[in-house]
């Protein structure tokens, strides 16, 4: 295989193979982060007298059109070529000639590698936040459209206290507002440009970091050429953390979705051509959609502690261990991607139960109201408690709640289900998702 560091040896063939591993395939998915740093360090080399007018112009256009061929599927790396940057630069250098190898100048591998990863994350955290965003509106359109529906509360999986439909959307639509904040703050550690940096320790030639920052669009440059390859793996961390805190909000989702739709409750119900049957029993409507998506956020909350381990032991500097973290962030990337359009996709088909309350076994949520009525009513509390207590115990306490609305309960304070406070909401969204 081809390298661009080969010195007039080849790696033996088990070596190449361990040490290169899923590596090129991962590559491809950086063809376009690639190219896109490239057109902009070349800008910059033109700027500083490295490449002519004319060069930079043919070197633009060819880069151009190699983008072109990733956009349309195209893009391929050749067997015995080692990694994107390799393909890239063979390409240039078969139709420019010499010119075409002028490209690296000014850059490591590490620096180029690094630069990449942080336009192609940067790419998938605004992807991740689009599909938030909607998933966060259809959360609070559903909040609002049965926000009168009661629904009962569980602590230690015991009925506890009256809930409604609105306080549950809602409440997956304000998590996912931290979440959004956690994302932006992996935003902002990964829009920092780190080309320029090189292997770690910056070089004579006078390049223009300032002048990459703008071309790419980064906030800033990562001023120090060693935190610049520090970056490496802090980079992928912020991510995995970000992407856990999500998966974390979506898990937890997915197993309240499996409890509601189990008959014995029936608070939920989905079309059964979103629902998967038995091979051997005819009733069964399985909530598999709901269970692979809280596997899947098992899978990518487990990122973060991989990243981590992966990046530890290591003094600063590049080491090819760094290698490995594609193989971890990539496919939970994916994951995420998938689960946060399917998690979409399947409340635009829920149906909820209005008659929920029209079961007996649910008058008990509602003990709570009449301890607060009796002391309203100038009972002491914990009298008032020992009471509706005893009752209980002794069957003597009866509540009809059947047709009850959530308007009926008069919880008017902040938060509860008779103020969800939705507008308030949105707005602590749109704050999050300023970046």
């Amino acid at each position: 295989m081809a390298t661009l560091w080969n010195k007039g040896t080849e790696a033996e063939a088990a070596v190449d193979r361990f040490t290169v591993g899923e590596d090129r395939m991962l590559d491809l998915k950086l063809a376009a982060s690639d190219i896109e740093g490239s057109r902009a360090h070349i800008e910059m080399l033109c700027g500083i007298g490295l490449l002519t007018k004319d060069e930079y112009e043919a070197l633009d256009a060819a880069l151009a059109g190699i983008a072109e061929t990733v956009k349309e599927g195209n893009f391929r790396l050749e067997d015995d070529v080692e990694d994107i940057h390799s393909q890239i630069e063979l390409m240039l250098t078969r139709q420019l000639g010499d010119m075409g190898k002028k490209i690296h100048s000014g850059r490591s591998r590490n620096d180029q590698v690094l630069t990449d990863l942080k336009l192609f994350l940067r790419g998938e955290l605004r992807q991740i936040r689009e599909e938030m965003l909607r998933l966060f509106s259809t959360l609070q359109t559903l909040s609002e459209k049965h926000r009168e529906v009661l629904l009962p509360g569980y602590t230690h999986a015991q009925i506890a206290m009256p809930s409604s439909f609105g306080l549950w959307f809602g409440a997956y639509a304000e998590a996912l507002v931290d979440d959004m904040q956690m994302l932006r703050a992996a935003y902002r550690v990964v829009n920092r440009n780190p080309l320029g940096s090189g292997a770690g320790y910056g070089g004579s030639f006078p390049l223009d970091r300032e002048r990459t920052t703008r071309s790419l669009d980064f906030d800033s440059p990562v001023v120090n050429s060693i935190a610049a390859q520090m970056g490496r793996g802090k980079t992928e961390l912020a991510v995995a953390g970000a992407i856990g805190d999500i998966a974390l909000t979506l898990n937890k989702f997915a197993s309240d979705c499996c409890m509601y739709m189990c008959p014995n409750l029936g608070f939920i119900h989905f079309p059964d051509s979103l629902t998967t049957g038995s091979s051997i029993m005819p009733h069964k409507k399985n909530p598999d959609v709901w269970e692979v998506m809280r596997g899947r956020c098992n899978q990518i909350m487990s990122c973060a502690g991989e990243t981590a381990m992966l990046c530890g032991n290591m003094p600063h500097g590049y080491h090819r261990d760094f290698q490995l973290l594609k193989e971890v962030l990539f496919p939970n990337l994916e994951r995420l991607h998938d689960c946060l359009r399917m998690a979409d996709f399947m409340l635009a088909h829920i149906e909820v139960n209005t008659k929920i309350l029209d079961n007996p076994l649910y008058a008990t949520m509602f003990t709570v109201e009449d301890v607060n009525r009796r002391t309203l009513s100038g009972t002491p509390f914990r009298e008032a408690y020992r009471q509706v207590g005893t009752e209980v115990n002794e069957g003597r306490w009866h509540f009809d709640a059947s047709g009850l609305q959530a308007s009926d309960l008069h919880h008017t304070h902040l938060g509860s289900i008779g103020n969800l406070g939705t507008a308030r909401i949105v707005s602590l969204m749109e704050e999050a998702a300023k970046w």
